[in-house]
């Protein structure tokens, strides 16, 4: 019996072959002592959380695990690499490995929001555009706007949220409770173990750039732990049983280590970093109910993860708390606080305006024809690109 599910063997091999044989010869011309931009135990950490988190953080649908985890590893590896040339092509970027794979956490944010319903051709386009565009997103808030290089890095939840959201806009929805757009409990407690690892690490991601890294460690620490706990409250407090819902604890235990994430190394006192935790946390569960209530139906966008109210408005607050910081450090020190506080305000208006922008003109792009759009009755579907006997008996 034939299949009926379309092949990308002319396609997506030849795209990835190319794109490889592109970063050797880049690779070739550009970089004479690798050894110069590589720092393995940053490197470590933060390949972890890309792969291990959220490649399992991804695979709540029951018929779409295989290619959470694997599609993620590709393009992962594909887009750290575009990353590295990108940093290295400027002479106002570092190039550090660890930081090329810092900037991946944006696209994978941005691939949750259109989980399962774009093919691995449209997920290899939409990584080398957004990382691309994330570079000079950073270049331009560095060297124009004049913001710190550390908290350029740390646009990179609010940049990737909202690129991702805009690209989603361009896709069609799935129809209201489809079965294929569903979980299971197995695959419920696999997308959970990548919360918990994401948990773990999220304090060497905030770590890896500020001076201080015991501050940004400490902070970081309890922001997660303030987080995690409040979304146990809030989520029983806002279901009728009063029973605990996964998908709260999946999203909002991560909420605080995004939000504090601007100002991990400058917070003084632990109360600060525990409140952000904790308004984190709930703005995380109260906003996935206004969200899917009330905003995602008017506007048409589909968040596949979540990652509005899992990455975005904790970013979104986090930005907000590093103004209120700067505010409250300089205003004894310096008479230019004007001029610096505004710049931060310019510099998060530029990122998510830049994310919104160009995450609409990428969802266009990815609607050509040449890309083989997957029709709305395949979305969800592992059997579109792995090869294996019982999907439908499995997740």
């Amino acid at each position: 019996m034939p299949s009926t599910y379309p092949s990308f063997r002319c396609s997506v091999p030849w795209l990835i072959l190319f794109l490889e044989a592109v970063f050797i010869v880049l690779f070739y011309f550009l970089f004479s002592d690798v050894y110069a931009f590589f720092s393995y135990p940053d490197l470590q950490d933060v390949s972890h959380m890309l792969i291990f988190g959220f490649g399992f953080f991804l695979t709540f649908l029951k018929r779409y695990s295989f290619s959470s985890i694997g599609f993620n590893l590709l393009i992962v590896i594909l887009g750290v690499q575009c990353s590295i040339l990108m940093d290295n092509a400027s002479v106002f970027l570092t190039g550090r490995t660890v930081e090329a794979a810092m900037s991946m956490v944006a696209v994978v944010i941005s691939i949750g929001a259109v989980l399962g319903k774009i093919n691995p051709m449209q997920l290899i386009v939409m990584t080398v555009v957004e990382i691309i565009v994330f570079c000079m997103s950073r270049w331009i808030n560095v060297h124009i706007l004049e913001v710190s290089y550390r908290v350029s890095m740390m646009h990179v939840h609010l940049f990737g949220a909202y690129f991702g959201l805009a690209v989603s806009s361009r896709f069609s929805e799935p129809p209201p409770r489809a079965e294929k757009n569903a979980s299971t409990p197995k695959s419920d407690l696999l997308s959970m173990l990548g919360t918990l690892s994401l948990w773990v690490f999220w304090p060497s991601f905030n770590s890896v750039l500020p001076p201080q890294k015991n501050e940004a460690i400490f902070n970081t620490c309890l922001a997660l732990a303030v987080s995690a706990v409040t979304a146990f409250a809030v989520s029983g407090l806002t279901t009728k049983d009063g029973k605990f819902r996964m998908t709260h604890i999946h999203s909002a235990a991560l909420a605080g280590g995004v939000a504090i994430g601007y100002a991990a190394d400058r917070i003084k006192y632990p109360w600060i970093a525990m409140i952000l935790g904790l308004l984190a946390s709930t703005i995380s569960i109260l906003g996935s109910f206004c969200l899917q209530s009330c905003l995602n139906p008017r506007l048409k966008i589909h968040d596949a993860s979540g990652v509005h109210f899992t990455f975005g408005l904790p970013s979104v607050l986090g930005a907000l708390a590093q103004v209120v910081l700067s505010v409250m450090e300089i205003q004894t020190k310096s008479p230019s606080i004007g001029y610096e506080v505004v710049l931060i305000i310019g510099a998060f208006c530029f990122t998510i305006s830049a994310a919104l922008v160009t995450g609409l003109i990428t969802g266009l792009i990815l609607n050509f024809k040449l890309l083989k759009p997957i029709p709305l009755s395949k979305y969800f579907e592992d059997q579109m690109y792995w090869k294996f006997p019982h999907l439908a008996a499995g997740f």
